[in-house]
């Protein structure tokens, strides 16, 4: 029984450890965007444009705009262009890691800082 068994695990294992999901990220370099999340239990929506090396996000009412710097075709850093407080001057590091034809799936953390959080941000345009 365990010899039968043993070969269909290894098959399951090696078929499922060469999945690579899509990243077609050069698709979403530009663009509009939308990324919902949770913020002290009420959903929050912040809508960007990305455009370069420009991005201007709408959060709660406020536009605000940062630059973009690529580090390669799937991560890039974001820094405020005109931080309010210390903390909005720290800059983000974005990493896509899987896209579908209208949505990404991103990693992202303070630079520095080895915390990771991850979102969707789905095309609206």
């Amino acid at each position: 029984m365990i010899q039968k068994i043993i070969p269909i695990v290894l098959a399951l294992v090696l078929m499922t450890s060469c999945y690579n999901p899509d990243r077609n990220c050069t698709d979403f370099k530009d663009g509009k965007f939308a990324f919902t999340t949770t913020i002290d239990g009420e959903e929050k929506t912040t809508i960007f444009h990305r455009n370069g090396d420009l991005e201007i996000d709408y959060f709660d009412g406020k536009a605000d705009s940062a630059s973009v710097r690529w580090i390669n075709d799937c991560e890039y850093i974001v820094k405020k262009l005109n931080p309010k407080n210390k903390s909005e001057e720290q800059s983000v590091h974005m990493k896509i890691l899987s896209t579908t034809e209208d949505s990404y799936t991103f990693q992202y953390n303070i630079v520095g800082e080895s915390k990771h959080s991850r979102g969707t941000a789905t095309r609206t345009e």
